[in-house]
């Protein structure tokens, strides 16, 4: 059972040891860390047993992309690798033995969304084959096996020598300097055992009430060359905190913009890059959107929440000659959203269909669509709103009365003197009364329980002076998108755990958590697993 489930909805549970910190690795980048040189000339503790222990969550598939691998520095033809393959198995590569030690699961991990606790536990001297090598992911010893591992007793591995160099994120040849694969994860927890061969129930241990798998604080002795990756320090996140000092200082491409706060213990919301069959690129810990063919290319987000208030931002980091970008909001009763789809709900948004609410816009201009009360033609409940290149949109939800919010700093200082847009009246004409998601005035979309008496109607749909809520949304999570020919287009997220333009704005939510370019309105939250399983209502 994964760690956050679909079925708990990603929601986090209690765990009495929390991680704070992991490290983003991109494929496309080679970002990779390594051990140093001075790292192979430590003496190993036992050269027939080890344990490596590390939580990861998967951000790109079918690649084969690597995880940990581990080279033998005086014959660069033995390493050892253990990483995902190109069905998205787990696989174990002992290239020096030649003697069955390989292993691929039967089991596929393609969950974007959730992380996974995998543990390697090697004691070659044992009696009993089928124990020398073994295989936990979130607690579980793995049994089905497309190829089983098998070693001969008494045979050392490269990873269990003193020669050996640790790498995590690409392959062996890193350290040759010819390595071209990377891999696309946020690693958490990595842990190295010299000399011992451990269980899960070290790492982790299952919830009583939730029968999650979820971490725990390991307490014993590492070895010689054993380390522990916590990723604290953002400007050396090769730091060994075992006690042991091995810090892992041979980087490639890391930076201090790599470190985020989605962790195993608080699982913040990324773009699903699995849920809809639509031409896009995601990158950066799926934090990243683009594109650059004619489809709309949809992209929604990976948790959803029935409850609550909600904030997120997005930055239109490259929109050019876009006609129009798309933002809002999906609901879990619509299974996929089609290569060409506008992303607003067509032809009618009622109770008895909840797809898409989805605003569109593009420079100097906002409107639902063609047959909507907000558009930029002059109508009465216009909008005259711009954004451009490079601009950090805001974002607000409100799940409890069924309100939504949109805001950008351009249009502060408007003739409503709001940082949001307002339904009814135009930038200039002071018309309305100035938006307040705080206290859920003037929601663009929905009552958010306060006054709104520029609600619009959505193509003669239900909402009309009503909410989300009133229209059939019951379990939502974020939308964004973009049309145009053949033109590129890029556009970046940002729910709190990562965000791959780097936000110093500095500005939390009231829990403390995300890192954003403009104040949270009070009340109003970050999509995150802790936040979920206080305000979300869907555990």
């Amino acid at each position: 059972m994964a760690f956050l489930t679909k079925a708990a909805n990603r929601g986090s549970i209690a765990t009495g040891y929390e991680i704070e910190n992991s490290l983003k690795l991109e494929e496309a980048n080679i970002e990779c860390i390594n051990t140093p040189a001075s790292y192979a000339s430590i003496t190993v503790s036992n050269v027939y047993k080890g344990t490596t222990s590390f939580w990861i969550k998967r951000t790109s598939l079918n690649n084969g992309s690597g995880v940990q691998w581990i080279f033998n520095g005086s014959n660069s033809a033995r390493y050892d690798g253990i990483y995902f393959d190109v069905n998205d198995k787990l696989k174990g590569y002992f290239s020096a033995l030649g003697n069955g030690a390989d292993f691929v699961t039967t089991q596929v991990f393609r969950d974007t969304s959730a992380w996974y606790h995998i543990v390697m536990a090697i004691d070659t001297s044992h009696s009993t084959a089928s124990e020398r090598i073994k295989i936990y992911v979130n607690g579980e010893q793995i049994t089905a096996w497309d190829t089983s591992p098998s070693i001969d007793q008494n045979t050392q591995l490269t990873s269990l020598g003193t020669d050996a160099y640790h790498g995590w994120g690409t392959n062996y040849s890193y350290n040759l300097g010819v390595s071209t694969d990377g891999s696309s994860e946020y690693l958490a927890n990595c842990i190295h055992i010299d000399g011992q061969q451990l269980a899960s129930t070290d790492f982790g241990e299952f919830d009583e009430d939730t029968g999650i798998w979820k971490p725990k604080e390991y307490t014993g002795t590492y070895g010689n060359k054993g380390y522990l990756l916590e990723f604290k320090s953002s400007s050396a996140l090769g730091t060994d905190t075992s006690g042991n000092g091995n810090d892992l200082t041979n980087n490639r491409n890391i930076t201090s913009a790599d470190q985020a706060t989605d962790t195993p213990t608080n699982n913040f919301c990324t773009l699903n890059s699995i849920s809809y069959n639509i031409p896009y690129t995601a990158s950066q810990g799926n934090t990243k959107w683009s594109k650059n063919d004619t489809t709309y290319g949809m992209a929604s987000g990976t948790h959803y929440v029935g409850a609550g208030k909600w904030y997120w931002e997005i930055k239109a980091t490259d929109i050019g000659f876009y006609y129009h970008c798309r933002f809002g909001i999906i609901d879990a009763a619509k299974p996929t959203v089609g290569s060409n789809e506008y992303g607003y709900e067509d032809p009618s948004l009622s109770a008895n269909d909840p797809e898409i609410l989805a605003m569109s816009g593009s420079p100097n201009s906002w409107y639902m669509n063609g047959y909507s009360t907000i558009a930029n033609n002059g109508s009465t409940n216009s909008v005259d709103y711009s954004f451009y290149d490079g601009d950090i949109l805001a974002f607000a939800l409100d799940m409890d009365n069924g309100g939504y919010w949109m805001g950008s700093s351009r249009f502060q200082g408007g003739g409503n003197g709001s940082f949001w847009i307002a339904p009814g009246g135009t930038a200039t004409s002071g018309s309305v009364a100035i938006t307040d998601p705080t206290n859920g005035n003037y929601a663009l979309v929905g009552d958010g329980g306060g006054t709104n008496n520029g609600t619009p109607n959505f193509n003669g749909g239900s909402i009309n002076g009503g909410s989300l809520l009133t229209a059939g949304f019951t379990l939502v999570t974020p939308l964004l998108g973009a049309y145009s020919a053949n033109t590129s287009a890029t556009l970046e997220v940002n729910f709190g755990g990562f965000t791959s333009y780097g936000e110093t704005g500095g500005y939390s939510d009231e829990n403390g958590y995300g890192n954003f370019a403009y104040a949270v309105p009070s009340g109003f939250y970050c999509l995150c697993s802790k936040n979920i399983a206080e305000f979300g209502g869907t555990a």
